[in-house]
């Protein structure tokens, strides 16, 4: 970054030493309002401390009574805590607050406090008196580090919003066009929703946006001007402040109201005009001079330029110390995946996953022929970008990427050169098939080809064959791979019957068995084609092993047809198990043989010998016996890169805790809790039966090539 931030430590002594948590010594509180007391993550978040309604058992033990803030709702818990004799605390979202708007996910971080609330600047909050604390060395280097992972992770209190790009909002992407012959750079004000608290008790009104407003034109006469509007009114759910600009004003101010995120304006403008936002605390952060036309919790410490007088509690303060008690000392967090407390590290590290996710692909996304059943999945994995599903009518501009299933054909009525994003199973599903409609846990989405389709490069085998994989990278793949021994887990964690290797055999190999009319088999198999001419070809090649088949579970689930012949596997081979865990048999047996199948990469994983007698994504790379040459992988890669590269760097993960993007880490102890709990529940016959026609429909639909689409 190209500006300094001073994070020296306050020079101003503190009153006394502030309790950092006053709920740590409250063992019962009463929320008496119905809303907040519906909030899911509540509990979670005040963890430690028993939640009552005031007509349940317990509340007349309450020490305190909990409101939401300062909002009228807030009266009901005000006369109950009056009623009782008991002091009234106040709740209210934390800094960072959660993925999307209020009206769509519960916050996974609230603020505690027992004098006051922090915007309301007539009354002493607890924040204040964390701001005056005085800071040891430790906590000044723990403040500058959040900071920066703050700015790393591009946090803010919401972080739904697509980036954009400040360029294109100033050449006409907002409601008028800012001046082309400005030379400072940008000025962003920030208008609010009507109504908001902290404007009221943040000693601003209405009239409040106006004078900023005409500040920022009179005092930056050179700089284009950003109006950014709330994400509550851009998504309709609320009104503003500034309704409309003057003729004078209307020349120079770019409306931004589309939904940007905050550290696209922030990390570019010269300066930021508030009356109350925490984006003005964003912007200390970032290193911007802030202008406040109110006094919130931010102002009066001398880090802002204020238009109103502070109150005399405040003084001077450093922003070590501000952010220290507003992001580390005032709030409570939850880890979004366990759902247990956290520090605001971990909730940033998990912002930042999600913000490198949602950007990944472009703003809107065209799908074709997903079922209903899949269509929820598909936004999940497409977090970030706005999936439109494809009717006969819907037109496909010609820039917008199209998704599809597997190999499933482009419609016609795409243009040729559209950008094309399929989708598949990941290597670590689920605990469950995929055909009894068993929710995965991760997705591959693929812009270049499909792993299994060897009949050109996919990204995966262009991540092989091309990329150059940092220590670090392949020290973590290593240690994935070590859990995903130790749980035992593979792409379905099926199998329940105890599978001992035949006692006196010197050689016991395994022949996997496939659906034969696959995907992975049809355009990955140019040689053998069918699970009989593989055990055939393996009993000639090992004449004198001990041969077990193990068909695959959608065959043995009754969800997809056997293969030709397959009735008849035990007669080319010596034993036939259907129904074995698939890691304890890959770890018993000697050698493996597949046609494609990724029984193969997970026996490679522990370190069984593989005989690939197909084309698949983990052949050719000089960790198999590949009986068919595959050309265009000339690169020799350790197992170490491969699984780097297939369950770190290829595959997408969205947890089934939060919905939201996950790592491959966590991606494992949630399939571990998912197995421990008992998995997924057995489909009705019904439920199976409507698999499988879609089954059926779907290849009928590929064979055909989509002819009518």
């Amino acid at each position: 970054m190209s500006f300094e931030i001073n994070l020296a430590k306050s020079r101003v002594p503190a009153d006394e030493q502030p309790e950092l948590d006053p709920l740590a010594a409250v063992s019962v509180a009463c929320v008496p309002g119905r809303g907040v007391a519906g909030i899911a993550t509540l509990a979670p978040l005040l963890a430690g401390t028993r939640l009552v309604r005031p007509r349940e058992a317990g509340a007349e033990d309450a020490d305190v009574a909990l409101a939401w803030g300062r909002k009228p709702s807030a009266t009901k818990a005000e006369r109950w805590a009056q009623a009782q004799g008991v002091p009234l605390w106040r709740l209210e979202d934390g800094f960072v607050r959660s993925i999307g708007l209020g009206g769509d996910e519960p916050p996974l971080s609230v603020v505690v406090d027992d004098l006051g609330i922090y915007y309301d600047a007539d009354t002493p909050s607890r924040l204040e008196a964390l701001v005056r604390r005085p800071l040891s060395g430790t906590e000044i280097a723990r403040a500058e580090r959040v900071v920066a992972q703050w700015r790393t992770a591009r946090a803010s209190k919401y972080n739904h919003a697509r980036e954009a790009s400040l360029d294109a909002l100033l050449a006409g992407g907002g409601h008028s066009l800012a001046r082309t012959d400005a030379i400072d750079a940008p000025v962003l004000v920030v208008d609010q929703t009507l109504g908001d608290a902290s404007i009221k008790f943040g000693h601003a009104e209405p009239g409040s946006f106006r004078r900023m407003l005409e500040a920022a034109l009179d005092e930056h006469p050179r700089a284009p001007v950003l109006l950014k509007v709330h994400p509550d009114v851009i998504a309709g759910r609320k009104r503003g402040y500034v309704h409309s600009l003057h003729e004078g004003a209307a020349g120079r101010v770019t409306v931004v109201a589309t939904d940007v995120h905050p550290p696209s304006l922030l990390e570019r403008v010269g300066a930021v005009y508030t009356v109350t936002s925490q984006m003005g605390f964003e912007a200390l952060m970032w290193g911007k001079p802030v202008r406040c036309f109110g006094m919130p919790f931010y102002a009066g410490w001398g880090l802002t330029d204020d238009q109103q007088r502070a109150p005399l509690r405040r003084g001077r303060a450093a922003l070590a110390a501000l952010a220290h008690a507003a992001l580390i000392d005032y709030a409570h967090y939850i880890d979004p995946e366990t759902r247990l407390r956290c520090e605001i590290e971990r909730l940033l590290e998990w912002v930042a996953l999600q913000r490198a996710g949602r950007e990944r692909f472009p703003a809107k996304v065209v799908a074709f022929g997903f079922s209903t059943w899949k269509k929820p999945i598909v936004r999940a994995f497409f977090g970030g970008s706005q999936v439109q599903f494809a009717t006969k009518d819907t037109p496909v501009p010609a820039d917008t990427p199209v998704a599809l299933w597997g190999r499933r054909a482009v419609p016609r009525r795409v243009a040729v050169d559209a950008p094309v994003i399929r989708l598949e199973d990941g290597f670590l599903r689920s605990v469950g098939l995929g055909a009894d409609l068993v929710k995965p846990l991760s997705w591959v989405m693929d812009t270049q080809g499909m792993y299994y389709d060897a009949r050109q490069p996919s990204g995966l085998e262009r991540l092989l064959e091309e990329a150059d994989f940092e220590t670090a990278l392949v020290y973590r793949a290593a240690l994935l791979r070590q859990r995903v021994l130790a749980l035992g887990l593979t792409k379905y964690n099926v199998g329940a019957v105890a599978w001992s290797r035949p006692a006196g055999k010197k050689s016991v190999v395994l022949v996997v068995g496939q659906v034969e009319d696959d995907a992975a088999v049809t355009y990955g198999a140019p040689g053998l084609r069918t699970n009989m001419d593989l055990l055939r070809a393996v009993r000639a090649l090992r004449p004198e092993a001990w041969l077990v088949y193990k068909p695959h579970p959608d065959v043995v689930a009754n969800l997809r047809d056997a293969g030709n012949g397959e009735d008849k596997a035990g007669a080319l081979c010596d034993e036939v198990v259907a129904d074995a865990a698939m890691d304890s048999m890959l770890r018993d047996v000697d050698e493996v043989h597949v046609l494609t199948s990724l029984a193969g990469f997970e026996a490679l994983m522990r370190g069984t010998p593989v005989v690939a007698w197909g084309m698949p994504f983990y052949a050719g790379w000089g960790l198999t016996e590949d009986r068919l040459p595959i050309e265009r992988r000339k690169r020799r890669r350790t197992l170490d890169e491969l699984v780097a590269a297939t369950l770190i760097v290829y595959p997408t993960y969205v947890s089934r805790v939060s919905n939201h993007f996950t790592t491959p880490e966590r991606a494992l102890e949630e399939l571990r809790e998912w197995r421990d709990a008992g998995g997924a529940l057995r489909p009705s016959w019904g439920r199976r039966a409507f698999r499988r026609l879609l089954g059926w429909t779907r290849r009928f639909r590929e064979r055909l090539g989509n002819s009518k689409q």
